[in-house]
């Protein structure tokens, strides 16, 4: 872990850490004004898969949180960087709750339709985005019969769940542990905790891992994931925290705080 005084910026999960069902947690506005206001750069990272980078700036923006678009790096919009990259061209299958299609520019979708009646649709990718209703039977094993063709599988996350204001609800992880298991494949991942989703954040904001700190609610997949590739991991118990989950982690966060709007103090703390 770097000290906190060689920080240059500071990469922010949404859900769970500034909102819950977007609306804005106690403090979180005030503590990301701080943040601007001492000169750090800002990368806001979330798995959310039901908005699109320009939504979700717009609801920001409209709660008081000082971001545009530029600043938020979303899954699916790492999602169409990796697809492009690795499958170009590829033909994709998208299971998702949200239309995102937006941020998944240069991506060549199927419609489930095409997928079920014409051999030459069958998708070379089966993309598996946020859960909700679209997870029912047929479309998950629509997407079972087209891993099943040779179809390689993405995942935009692996989350297990997430916190809405009616509490806890379940997300891809507990339906993809399936698809994987009966399909007998792994998903790739391309949001939280894949290393590239960390690194394009810090692209983003042109600074190396050494300089950032991540504050997420998420001990894994946000804080224990970018601490593994040198970021300065900060989490908070708000969203999904659940103290058996931080007490049974895989490591240990390098600071804890009860939530972001305790970050400013942590931060000038050393100042």
């Amino acid at each position: 872990m770097a000290g906190l005084e060689s920080v240059r910026a500071v990469l922010i999960d949404i859900d769970g850490v500034l909102t819950v069902s977007w609306e804005p947690l106690p403090g979180a506005v005030e503590a990301l004004q701080r943040v601007r206001e001492a000169g750090l750069g800002v990368a806001l990272v979330t798995n959310t898969t039901s908005r699109t980078r320009a939504s979700i700036a717009e609801v920001l923006a409209v709660a008081g949180f000082p971001v545009d678009a530029e600043d938020i790096l979303t899954a699916p919009a790492a999602t169409a960087t990796f697809v492009s990259d690795r499958y170009p061209g590829a033909r994709c299958s998208l299971l998702n709750s949200g239309d995102i299609r937006e941020d998944l520019a240069g991506v060549a979708l199927l419609d489930d339709a095409d997928a079920d009646t014409e051999a030459e649709a069958v998708p070379d990718v089966v993309i598996v985005g946020g859960a909700g209703p679209e997870f029912d039977y047929a479309s998950l094993n629509r997407a079972f019969g087209h891993l099943q063709q040779g179809a390689r599988l993405i995942a935009m996350h692996r989350n297990l769940y997430w916190r809405t204001a009616e509490g806890l609800q379940l997300d891809t992880g507990a339906f993809l542990i399936g698809l994987e298991q009966a399909a007998r494949t792994e998903a790739e991942i391309t949001g939280k905790p894949a290393p590239a989703f960390f690194e394009a954040a810090l692209a983003r904001v042109g600074v190396g891992p050494g300089e950032a700190l991540m504050v997420g609610d998420d001990v894994e997949s946000d804080v224990l994931a970018a601490q593994r590739i040198g970021i300065t991991g900060v989490l908070v118990k708000t969203g999904k925290y659940l103290p058996e989950t931080h007490e049974s982690a895989s490591g240990t966060p390098d600071h804890v705080l009860e939530s972001v709007a305790d970050l400013p103090a942590l931060l000038e703390s050393v100042s």
